[in-house]
């Protein structure tokens, strides 16, 4: 591709960019350095101190600003004769729609979140834009590259959902510091300092170890005569003694497992626990109450050492006391923050004190926020090398040169001498119930679960729709718009509080529904199967959805030959692909079969030959790939 024979398609092309931070920091500075002249960005992000080490298009001045329009203006400095237009808006908003979509020669993604990401693709797919994904998580990353009726959509195979825990684990039965951490923030936390009127699973054990003298939901509450260090001292005997001794009752708990230990303030203590508390006029110095720290109170400076239990239950108490001193304004609407310093101080010191009850190592600071924030380090020079490939990708989708798209993914360390595995597309999944339409199925206990379980837990929190639409055959069951009229509204918003078969239009086994989203101009059918009974540990939601085909595991044979021929199967790599760019909710992809890198001509593609190898493999999730059936983008 040489530079005279691009420049056209460079120049021409009206590129959107979502995304303006780690990668999209990257992104924009190569795509101006590319000749292209006409770029679009939308962010929602304002800059943070914590971004500065990597996005290096913003500065100290910048914190707070819009991060699209920041990056709009950095570049214009170094490229002011080319078009940027920046928005600072949620790419799900409705400005942003199909016909926005379809203005743009090709979309680059430079996405944080699972959601966001098949929102966009359903865009493209809708006004058939060609989409170029990505992600990195640490020293690994990924570029796709989705065209519509020629390769995979970004959905054609199921995604990782972020892991999540049953409840009983979590207030009963801890054995990993995760389960802590979950317990800490969106509980504990949760019910301190955030909305006292929203439903939180402590309740249940508050109820559990209440007094005949104090009632369930008091528990929690500070009494209007009570000094904060009572009220502190009370809550650490409520939840690490009390709480645990009740749990402890139940002897068939215990059985077939450690036995955790109360923990009462006058056994871990020395002395009073008034009288071990810090400095509060270390925090008057700063008026951002992000920054006020009960680190900084106590005198503990490295965020990398490991409390004892002692030094965890003094800032446990010393933070309770800061929240409610320093900023208790905000006590009622707050929810953890990864970047709110005290929060962080008051989540790992209250899962530490869990975890020393249960017998689990305890973890630093710094661990702890990294398990909290579901954070994996980002890596510059990886999100670099990411935007990169995304332009290169970028520039053969506008050339329409479909023999040479390639999924690249970088990996953290080299094999056959190499760090970047170029893979080639496959085509679209006959089953993939987005680009292909496939009807999905739905286990369900019609006679027990709401429509507002299926609009919450299936539409919104799986199929991933902002707007949606339910039908069942003619009937219309729900319906979200600002052109609504007050009756029907408020016949939708009755309708999610009835059980599916009490519906209007009754929703038994055997029915049909068709969800649809105007926005994304995506329509979805889905089969009903009514099921009695659900494991509460593996099947948490009460339902069960399905309808992708799994492809079946391909046993290894050092023997054959993969793809399209070549020497024998051997390196494997570690599991991929990455879905996450920089703090998103990480996902851990199991190690799965191999997929050969397809053979690539040097006759055909020049530019590539040293790179690409036919013997090379690359580790994808075999539970989703059947190398056998599969066919390659022709």
């Amino acid at each position: 591709m040489a530079s005279h024979q691009r420049s056209p398609a460079i120049k021409g092309a009206k590129v959107l960019m979502v995304g303006a931070g780690g990668i999209g920091c990257e992104l924009l500075k190569t795509l101006a350095l590319s000749g292209f002249e006409d770029i679009h960005i939308i962010d929602m992000d304002t800059i943070e101190v914590s971004n500065l080490n990597r996005q290096f298009l913003f500065r100290q001045s910048h914190v707070g600003q819009s991060k699209a329009k920041v990056a709009r203006d950095a570049v214009l400095r170094f490229r002011p004769h080319i078009s940027i237009t920046s928005y600072h808006a949620n790419v799900k908003d409705p400005d942003f729609n199909v016909d926005f979509f379809k203005q743009f020669n090709v979309v680059l993604n430079g996405l944080d979140n699972l959601d966001a990401r098949r929102h966009v693709n359903r865009l493209c797919l809708a006004s058939d834009v060609p989409l170029v994904e990505s992600g990195t998580t640490g020293f690994l990353g990924q570029v796709t590259v989705h065209v519509k009726g020629k390769t995979e959509c970004y959905e054609c195979q199921p995604k990782p959902t972020p892991k999540t825990y049953p409840v009983c684990t979590i207030t009963s039965t801890p054995s990993k510091f995760v389960h802590c951490i979950v317990w800490a923030k969106d509980l504990l936390f949760a019910k301190l300092f955030g909305d006292k009127n929203q439903e939180n699973d402590l309740n249940v054990r508050s109820s559990d170890a209440a007094s005949s003298s104090q009632q369930a939901e008091d528990v929690f509450e500070r009494q209007n005569d009570e000094g904060i260090d009572e009220y502190a001292k009370r809550i650490y005997d409520h939840v690490f003694g009390y709480n645990i001794g009740v749990a402890l009752s139940n002897e068939e708990t215990w059985k077939n497992r450690n036995r955790p230990k109360a923990l009462y303030s006058r056994d871990v203590f020395p002395e009073e626990p008034s009288q071990q508390n810090g400095n509060m006029d270390k925090n008057c110095a700063t008026d951002d109450p992000l920054s006020v720290s009960a680190m900084a109170s106590l005198g503990l400076k490295n965020p990398q050492d490991i409390w004892s239990l002692l030094e965890n239950s003094r800032i446990f108490l010393e933070a309770l006391k800061l929240f409610f001193g320093k900023r208790e304004k905000e006590i009622g609407n707050l929810s953890f923050d990864k970047d709110d310093q005290l929060a962080v101080e008051f989540v790992t010191a209250a899962a530490n004190i869990r975890a020393a009850s249960f017998g689990i190592p305890l973890h630093s600071l710094f661990e702890a926020k990294g398990i909290a924030g579901n954070i994996v380090h980002a890596v510059a020079t990886t999100n670099a090398v990411i935007a990169g490939l995304i332009v290169i990708e970028a520039i053969k989708v506008l050339q329409r040169d479909a023999n040479n798209y390639r999924m690249t993914y970088c990996l953290e360390h080299p094999s056959r001498k190499m760090l970047l595995m170029p893979v080639e597309p496959f085509e679209p999944n006959k089953s993939c119930y987005v680009c292909s339409e496939t009807p999905l199925l739905l286990e369900v206990n019609t006679h027990r679960s709401k429509l507002r379980d299926f609009v919450e837990k299936i539409v919104k929190a799986k199929l991933g729709m902002n707007c949606p639409l339910i039908m069942h055959g003619p009937a219309l069951l729900y319906e979200v718009g600002d052109d609504l009229d007050k009756d029907m509204a408020a016949n939708y918003a009755a309708n999610l509080e009835k059980v599916l078969s009490e519906l209007p239009s009754p929703v038994t086994g055997g029915t049909m529904l068709t969800v649809e989203d105007l926005q994304q101009e995506f329509t979805c059918n889905i089969n009903i199967k009514h099921r009695e009974e659900f494991d509460e540990e593996k099947e948490p939601d009460g339902m069960l959805l399905s309808g992708w085909t799994q492809a079946p595991r391909v046993e290894k044979d050092d023997n054959k030959t993969v793809g399209n021929g070549g020497s024998s199967t051997s390196n494997a790599l570690s599991a991929m692909p990455v879905e996450a760019e920089e703090d998103d909710d990480i996902e851990f992809v199991p190690t799965g079969k191999k997929r050969k890198v397809g053979e690539i001509s040097k006759a055909t593609n020049p530019n590539l030959s040293d790179v690409a190898d036919d013997d090379v493999l690359v580790m994808l999730d075999g539970e989703n790939l059947d190398i056998n059936k599969k066919k390659k983008l022709q």
